[in-house]
């Protein structure tokens, strides 16, 4: 089975319909609320066993919508703008919350958000909301690595067998994700110019 892209049938065009009360929309609801959980878990609990079983059940779900979606046709355009939001806003939370646990250096927490803010100063710039873009494919790939390597590093944190080298393996996971990260941005950055100036074209021509 495929991990990107997962549920797709060939031959059939995935339509943005508009719904909203979908499964796939309900997971990333789901997905928005595990945020506070963990990062109560964390910060008022210490319970980093229960707040890595968190991450892991918003990892899957950010792959379950997706799926859902594609495979039984409930892509929604709302969707299509609350999921890449809920995997920012949960990275972003995530970052923050153990850059406070002092799990991260706040550099970590830099890489993430000084590309993002770039992006939606010129997105609000061109468009004043959401820039209506296709997620890319190396997009896709920095989540996952991000998704993937964030519990590894918290459950490195607990008493478990060869900590030490999940630890490092979760750096090595966290640094692909984090240069995809840049790249991904890159690429959106000049994604959002083209549109953008492609618009302004076409809105002084119709005035």
């Amino acid at each position: 089975m495929r991990f990107i892209g997962a549920g797709s049938r060939p031959g059939r065009p995935q339509v943005d319909h508009d719904l909203v009360f979908t499964v796939p929309n309900a997971l990333t609801v789901l997905r928005f609320m595990g945020v506070p959980l963990f990062i109560w878990l964390v910060l008022a609990q210490k319970e980093y066993g229960w707040a890595v079983l968190v991450l892991v059940v918003m990892a899957g779900t950010d792959w379950v919508d997706g799926y859902v979606a594609r495979r039984f046709d409930q892509a929604s355009r709302l969707g299509r703008v609350m999921d890449p939001i809920a995997d920012r806003l949960a990275l972003i939370a995530v970052a923050v919350t153990l850059v406070i646990a002092d799990v991260v250096h706040w550099l970590y927490l830099a890489a993430l958000v000084i590309p993002d803010a770039v992006l939606l100063v010129l997105t609000l710039s061109f468009f004043g909301g959401h820039p209506d873009l296709p997620v890319s494919r190396i997009g896709k790939i920095r989540t996952g690595l991000l998704l993937l390597g964030t519990p590894m590093l918290v459950m490195s944190r607990l008493d478990v067998p060869l900590a030490g080298a999940l630890h490092i393996a979760a750096w090595v996971v966290l640094g692909l994700g984090l240069a995809g990260h840049w790249i991904a941005a890159y690429n959106y950055f000049w994604a959002i110019l083209r549109k953008g100036r492609m618009q302004s074209h076409h809105d002084g021509g119709t005035t």
